[in-house]
């Protein structure tokens, strides 16, 4: 886009980052230390997973991810997550000694680092609607609560590259991507989409196999030399129940009254199949009221149904689809409407999971029903974006052999 048609600029996009990022690294502080004795991560709303799994993730000695055993009798969960997020964690780990306050502050620069990169990305495909992102509540309040961004900022890279055209680019990212937090893996799927209907299918070609190669390259030393370690993350969602904030949390606790939803095993067919379905639904819905849409925009309702129809909903995932919203969907009241949403979320969860380890909260039926506003929402949103004509950002001028090709 022209100098001209960007009235916002990227310093006042970066400045509200800051602003933003700062505002809830002072919220997460009074949980820093790790001293959660007086309930303070839920009284206080300051609860963050970077606090307890230097711990629970055996990181504070030394140990190397994957490489050297967990120790079967600690408690928590040890090598949980892909291998980007941990050997990011291993990194910081290493920066504070073991200190757990050095530890949330050594991730939170990392992270604060990938939402700069997140909000650049946006800006260079959406101009104003960065500050959508940049602003929003949800990065104030997840930004540190996972390292969910690492993948977010890689997906959000790729999807900047795929719209620049360099396709080899756009799929190493996503495998990368992939390689902190499968969610980015699904974008493949409208990218190669969309180079299919443009009638280039070498490009799709040269994407799948980026991004395959890029998550192999990254995650086979550690199969090959570790592989029941590194096959611990797999394992470990594989038997996963339905987490707090699913929908298929709120149905078996409805329907059981118990707080543990059992039938792992079908839960996992279910969803997938569920996943499967809506998204070929609204693909097909789409088609037909626009058969020329950009395939690659499908990132937008399939990020969205994967989180509605999966068993876990872990409430930083709302920063997945921050960057989405900027560019797939311009629409300021759906985005507010969401945001409004996921606070709520996140207020009554934490004050429900205070109630339920005895400090006092709200009932866990304010919490669910948080829950399924937030999900109303998201489901009128793909709604919105099936029924409205694509507005398609431009952020490099197309090759002339494009400008003929059909639609």
């Amino acid at each position: 886009m022209p100098t001209a048609a960007r009235p916002i600029s990227l310093s006042l996009v970066f400045a509200c980052l800051a602003g933003t990022l700062a505002l809830g690294l002072v919220v997460k502080a009074p949980c820093a230390s790790g001293d959660w004795g007086d309930g303070r991560q839920y009284e206080r709303l300051c609860y963050s997973d970077i606090v307890p799994l230097l711990g629970t993730e055996q990181l504070a000695g030394g140990r190397l991810p994957y490489l050297q055993p967990c120790d079967v009798n600690a408690p928590g969960e040890c090598d949980e997550y892909p291998v980007l997020s941990m050997w990011t964690m291993r990194a910081a780990a290493g920066i504070s000694g073991g200190d757990v306050a050095r530890f949330f502050y050594a991730n939170a620069f990392i992270l604060f680092l990938a939402a700069f990169v997140i909000v650049a990305c946006v800006y260079l495909i959406a101009n104003g609607r960065a500050l959508w992102v940049a602003l929003a509540p949800t990065m104030l309040i997840y930004a540190t609560m996972n390292w969910d961004l690492l993948a977010v900022a890689l997906a959000t890279a790729a999807t900047l590259a795929y719209l620049r055209r360099r396709d080899v680019w756009s799929g190493i990212l996503l495998g990368l991507g992939a390689a902190a937090k499968i969610y980015p893996a699904l974008l493949v799927v409208p990218f190669v989409a969309g180079r299919f209907r443009s009638r280039e299918p070498a490009r799709g070609t040269y994407l799948t196999w980026a991004a395959v190669g890029a998550w192999l390259v990254v995650n086979a030393p550690f199969a090959l030399a570790a592989p029941s370690g590194w096959w611990e993350f797999f394992r470990f969602n594989a038997r996963r129940p339905a987490d707090w904030d699913s929908v298929w949390f709120i149905a078996c606790q409805r329907a059981t009254g118990e707080y543990s939803c059992g039938h792992v095993g079908a839960i996992n067919l279910a969803s997938a199949g569920l996943f499967v379905a809506l998204v070929a639904v609204v693909w097909r819905w789409k088609a037909l009221r626009e058969p020329g849409f950009p395939r690659w925009t499908l990132g937008f309702p399939i990020m969205v149904l994967f989180l509605l129809s999966n068993k876990v909903y872990s409430p930083q995932y709302g920063l997945w689809l921050l960057p989405w919203f900027a560019i797939a969907l311009a629409d300021l009241r759906l985005f507010v409407a969401f945001e409004l949403a996921d606070v709520a979320v996140f207020v009554t969860r934490f004050s429900w999971f205070g109630e339920y380890s005895g400090f006092g909260g709200l009932p866990i039926g304010a919490f669910e029903v948080a829950v399924l506003i937030r999900a109303a929402v998201l489901i009128v949103a793909v709604v919105a974006w099936v029924r409205r004509r694509v507005d398609v950002p431009v952020v490099a001028p197309l090759e002339p052999e494009l400008v003929a090709a059909p639609a």
